[in-house]
């Protein structure tokens, strides 16, 4: 049976994420004592699967302001059914056994030796190897509109991660650079970009050139507009209303 839902926030909190103590799957906030879920980044599947393992619970959780505009569903299947299921796939496979037991089929073997096909000509041999590399990013995290870095005071704390990253790095909030050490593939022409800060979110695919990279840097300026940033902010609790089957 397939359940659908929507999430809401009642009463959001004005806690400050950062500032929380991190674990593996958020971090505990130390004003209320709960420990805050960061459902933010998830795809709407690991959101579904997370509401559908934890639905009977009390749940704190920080969310992208887009993903309460979102309808999820998961499917909920009974003990009872899966106890039948188990049963019929048991009986099945003894019915299986037993009629393999009783009907040995004869093996016959034939040998059919396969024509030779020979050709004559010119051997073409094109092969194009799309090697990792490691390479170290750098440039400038611009605003789109003014072709300057973001306002440090509008939105704080600016991390910058890439595919093939292993941390994000701190962008510079007076100059807006940052160097990142990344592995990504040598003819890459296109490059995930994550961006966070506070309450904002981004990832991107922006377009590179990984193959002009020079003595293993790359000099690329990342430039975004800022209504492409997700507002992200708090639940105090995290509301699940069910819409139907």
């Amino acid at each position: 049976m397939k359940k659908k839902f929507t999430l809401e926030i009642a009463s959001p909190c004005s806690e400050n994420f950062d500032k929380m103590i991190p674990n593996a799957s958020g971090s505990f906030c130390n004003s209320c004592m709960k420990n805050v879920i960061d459902l933010s980044k998830k795809t709407n599947s690991e959101v579904a699967r997370f509401i559908a393992e934890n639905k009977d619970k009390s749940i704190c959780a920080r969310l992208k302001t887009t993903q309460m505009e979102e309808q999820f569903e998961y499917n909920e299947i009974s003990k009872i059914n899966t106890l039948k299921y188990a049963a019929v796939a048991a009986s099945v496979l003894l019915v299986s056994n037993l009629s393999a037991q009783e009907k040995q089929p004869v093996k016959t073997e034939i040998n059919c030796p396969k024509p030779n096909v020979y050709k004559l000509g010119k051997v073409a041999y094109n092969q194009t190897v799309n090697k990792e590399v490691s390479i170290t990013i750098k440039g400038k995290l611009l605003e789109a509109k003014t072709n300057k870095p973001f306002n440090s005071k509008i939105y704080p704390n600016l991390m910058l991660s890439v595919d093939g990253s292993q941390n994000p790095v701190k962008v510079n909030p007076k100059t807006g650079e940052f160097s990142i050490e990344a592995k990504i593939l040598k003819y890459s022409k296109t490059l995930m970009v994550t961006i966070t800060g506070n309450d904002y979110y981004l990832s991107k695919e922006v377009y590179v050139d990984a193959n002009s990279a020079k003595n293993n840097v790359l000099t690329q300026n990342i430039i975004v507009g800022a209504d492409e940033l997700t507002k992200i902010y708090i639940a105090g609790g995290l509301g699940i209303n069910y819409t139907g089957q």
